[in-house]
């Protein structure tokens, strides 16, 4: 018989007997009720006259019993209702826990959700900006060579300076940090700039920078030589203009600037122009004026060795004194390197835990870790640099 029919049909103590049932509700049954069990025997006609006994007897040996009997009753029936509770509460919780568990993995699936789709909004956004770049390339390009009396050699040259320029926005993109990343590391100078302006940045590449001094206030603008950096600046509105920063710089009034700005662009340019820029930038201030310079950090092993070479347009790395050098034999004073970004801990050397070892090895381990922290120094550091010089009062 089927679970099924057996909860429609009504209880008997045939249920009790042979496989005893499971069913709590039909035990709940034979105890509120009482039903006694019938006397049975398999033994024949010998069997026949062993049931008559017992029924004879049964009355007088369950009289002295009663009380006895009356209490197991009701402790089976209390335990009864027990299990029900339990199994009742039992159902409930696992229902509730079931339901949490349901909520909290639609609410995960869904932020997953959200997640791959605001990643996948980013990379269409990312590649409908290369396309547009690189067709805005393309048309430059193209528009050059319509109007270039110089024939076939400038079409070459024209066509490997758009593809160029395309392939450094990419190599921007990829290695030198999101506008987002650059903006954070940006607003270490806004306490600095404040009050400096107008700010011109060399080389101000996709316009993070300008963003940033235009938000705090600063009035602002940049030059860059790169014709599609620059097109970029000026879809959001910054003020660029594409231009040699040597030129550019030579062309301004003497004192005309509040500060110099150049983010990652020293590195580009060969010892003797550096110290020229240097110069100008000087002669572009006004007194009490700010030049600030940031570049790769060539002290540490790690940049100057792998880092450092992945832009393959960077001419040698600069070293801080070196460049403080140039400043003040220009006229800079005070000059101060400010080191920036140091690696993020889990990749530089491991250190020691002390506490963890017996007391006679933590001299030991101790000298281990200032060791440590020498050689970590010298291979991790800090990734950046900033030069900070100031014109001096007149």
């Amino acid at each position: 018989m089927s679970s099924g029919e057996e909860a429609r049909r009504p209880p008997t103590i045939d249920d009790f007997l042979a496989e005893p049932t499971r069913d709590l509700s039909r035990w709940r049954w034979l105890w509120e009720g009482d039903h006694p069990f019938p006397i049975r025997s398999h033994r024949g006609p010998f069997g026949r006259l062993l049931v008559a006994a017992k029924k004879l007897l049964r009355p007088f040996v369950k009289l002295p019993q009663n009380d006895l009997w009356e209490r197991q009753r009701v402790f089976n029936l209390i335990l009864l209702e027990w299990l029900e509770t339990r199994d009742r509460l039992s159902l409930a919780e696992r229902l509730g826990h079931l339901e949490g568990e349901l909520a909290e993995r639609s609410a995960e699936l869904l932020r997953h959700n959200d997640a791959l789709f605001a990643r996948l909004d980013q990379k269409l956004d990312q590649y409908r900006r290369q396309a547009r770049d690189l067709s805005a390339s393309l048309g430059t390009a193209l528009a050059r060579l319509e109007s270039s009396p110089a024939g076939p050699g400038a079409s070459v040259s024209e066509l490997a300076r758009a593809h160029e320029e395309q392939a450094y926005l990419e190599l921007e993109a990829r290695y030198r940090g999101t506008e987002a990343e650059i903006a954070d590391r940006l607003a270490f100078y806004l306490p600095l700039l404040a009050g400096h302006d107008p700010v011109l940045d060399l080389g101000c590449g996709r316009g993070e920078s300008l963003v940033v001094l235009e938000r705090s206030g600063l009035k602002a603008r940049g030059i860059d030589a790169s014709a599609s950096m620059v097109e970029r600046c000026r879809e959001r509105g910054l003020d660029a203009r594409q231009a040699d920063l040597f030129e550019h710089l030579a062309g301004l009034e003497a004192g005309e600037l509040g500060a110099v700005v150049s983010f990652h662009v020293i590195e580009h340019l060969p010892p003797a122009s550096l110290d020229r820029l240097v110069r100008l930038a000087f002669r572009a201030l006004r007194p009490g004026g700010l030049l600030v310079l940031e570049t790769p950090n060539p002290l540490s092993v790690v940049v100057a060795a792998r880092s450092f070479w992945l832009d393959p347009t960077h001419q040698r790395p600069v070293h801080p004194e070196s460049l403080k050098l140039s400043c003040r034999l220009a006229g800079f004073e005070p000059v101060e390197v400010k080191p920036l970004r140091p690696f993020p801990a889990a990749e530089r050397l491991p250190e020691i835990d002390l506490e963890a070892l017996p007391e006679p090895s933590r001299e030991l381990a101790d000298r281990l870790n200032r060791l440590r922290d020498q050689l970590d120094e010298l291979l991790f550091g800090h990734q950046d640099y900033a030069l900070l010089a100031e014109k001096p009062p007149g």
